[in-house]
C-alpha cells in the first residue's frame, strides 16, 4: 500500500533534469538543451513542458516590483517509458522572443542615450534575471517532477 501511495505522489518516481549552456545569445531566439529522466521504478513520462522565463526586477526596498514573463514555450509529447536505474535523454529547442522596453528602445537610439538609459537603470535599480524550467507529466501521479536552471541571456 505504501508502495501504490509513493507512486500516486510521485515519491522514488520520475526526477527530471536540465541540461542547457550557460550563456545563450539573444540573437539566436532559441536555447537548446537536453532532458535527462531517471527513476528507480517503471514509469511513463506523457509529455514535458519547457519554458523561458524572464524576472525583471525594478525600484527600491519598499516600492520593489517584481514581475515575471514567459518569453518562450514549448510542449513535447513523449509518451516514453522509463526503466528503472536507466538514464533516458531528450533533446530539445526552444525558441523565444525577448520583451523591449521602452527604456531599452531608448537606449538603442544612439550611443549617447545609452549612457543616459543605463544611468536611469541604474538609479531605477532595473534589472532582470532569466530562467528554463521544465515540468514532466508523468502517467498515474498526482505531482509533476520539475527543474529549473538559470541561463545568461547575453546580446
Amino acid at each position: 500500500m505504501l508502495g501504490r501511495v509513493k507512486k500516486f505522489l510521485g515519491i522514488e518516481g520520475i526526477k527530471v533534469e536540465l541540461e542547457i549552456p550557460e550563456e545563450v545569445s539573444v540573437q539566436s531566439g532559441v536555447v537548446q538543451g537536453k532532458l535527462h529522466f531517471s527513476s528507480m521504478n517503471p514509469q511513463t513520462v506523457e509529455s514535458a513542458v519547457i519554458i523561458v522565463i524572464e524576472k525583471y526586477s525594478r525600484g527600491r526596498k519598499r516600492d520593489k516590483l517584481t514581475d515575471e514573463y514567459e518569453l518562450g514555450r514549448i510542449e513535447i509529447e513523449l509518451n516514453e517509458e522509463i526503466n528503472p536505474e536507466e538514464i533516458t535523454s531528450f533533446e530539445f529547442e526552444v525558441p523565444f522572443d525577448m520583451m523591449i522596453s521602452e527604456m531599452d528602445e531608448f537606449q538603442s537610439k544612439n550611443i549617447l542615450y545609452r549612457g543616459i538609459a543605463k544611468a536611469a537603470k541604474w538609479y531605477s535599480k532595473v534589472s532582470s534575471e532569466f530562467r528554463i524550467e521544465v515540468e514532466a507529466k508523468v502517467k498515474g501521479t498526482l505531482l509533476s517532477p520539475f527543474d529549473r536552471k538559470a541561463v545568461n541571456l547575453k546580446y
